[in-house]
């Protein structure tokens, strides 16, 4: 049977950020997802993340500051998104706050070969209009990151469990790098080629909807970007997410 990955519905959910901002308004409980097991976290320790929203405030999706003028974010979160209609806040862990940056987006690259999650190159970079002036990660160049087991951290807005709440906080979770033999298993779109699964066999922690985009770190290394799953948190279903090295010298020629 065909997979129902997570951020395949999110795409929708992108391209109708304007419509869905007047329920998350409104109070709408589905409306914007988090991380499922993660506890709270400061854009102070991780001032690389941030969120995108529509020109109404709606945060559909994550992202990575990775030069003062660059996010990094996944292709998937960028349909039918138009630079005009995106913003990207740094430096606000809650919300609903008025604290940190928000700035335009001048132009959103997004990588030639996505067509759709299951088929990897979920990758986009972002130009930001005005310079955001808090410390970048690094962008991962290298496989040999990606040893099973290796502990990561990722980060989010997105639901704190599957078809859950939004959260108005910034949370963060460690997961480690699962072997790709073991995700093969449980995927059969898995590409260790552009892929990378992170999580545990018994489930329980997990990127969600809402986190799309956004970072999975070793160190202040961005080595994934949150892509796709099947559900959230799932036993035996880990979280997919982009391998960024083997697209590091697309986002370098994109910096």
């Amino acid at each position: 049977m065909r997979e129902a990955p997570r951020l395949v519905r999110l795409m929708l959910a992108a391209a109708l950020a304007i419509a869905l901002a007047v329920a998350f308004q409104a109070g709408g409980a589905h409306a914007a997802p988090r991380i499922v097991g993660g506890t709270p976290a400061s854009t102070a320790q991780y001032p690389y993340a941030v969120f995108l929203t529509d020109a109404n405030g709606f945060q559909f999706c994550g992202g990575t500051l990775v030069t003062r003028f660059k996010v990094v974010t996944a292709a998937h979160c960028m349909a039918g998104t138009q630079p005009a209609n995106l913003r990207v806040v740094a430096g606000r862990d809650d919300k609903k706050s008025n604290a940190g940056v928000v700035v335009k987006v001048t132009r959103i690259w997004v990588n030639p070969d996505f067509t759709d999650v299951e088929a990897g190159a979920d990758v986009a970079v972002l130009t930001l209009a005005s310079r955001l002036d808090f410390p970048t990660a690094t962008v991962a160049a290298s496989q040999a990151v990606y040893q099973p087991g290796t502990l990561s951290t990722i980060l989010g807005w997105g639901r704190i469990y599957e078809d859950g709440p939004t959260s108005r906080y910034l949370l963060a979770a460690t997961v480690p790098v699962v072997a790709d033999a073991d995700c093969s298993v449980a995927y059969q779109h898995f590409s260790a080629r552009s892929m990378v699964c992170a999580g545990f066999p018994k489930g329980g922690v997990d990127a969600c909807q809402g986190d799309s985009g956004g970072p999975m770190l070793i160190g202040s290394t961005l080595v994934g970007i949150a892509s796709w799953g099947d559900g959230c948190a799932r036993p035996g279903r880990y979280g997919v997410y982009t391998r960024v090295a083997s697209y590091a010298d697309l986002i370098f020629n994109h910096l």
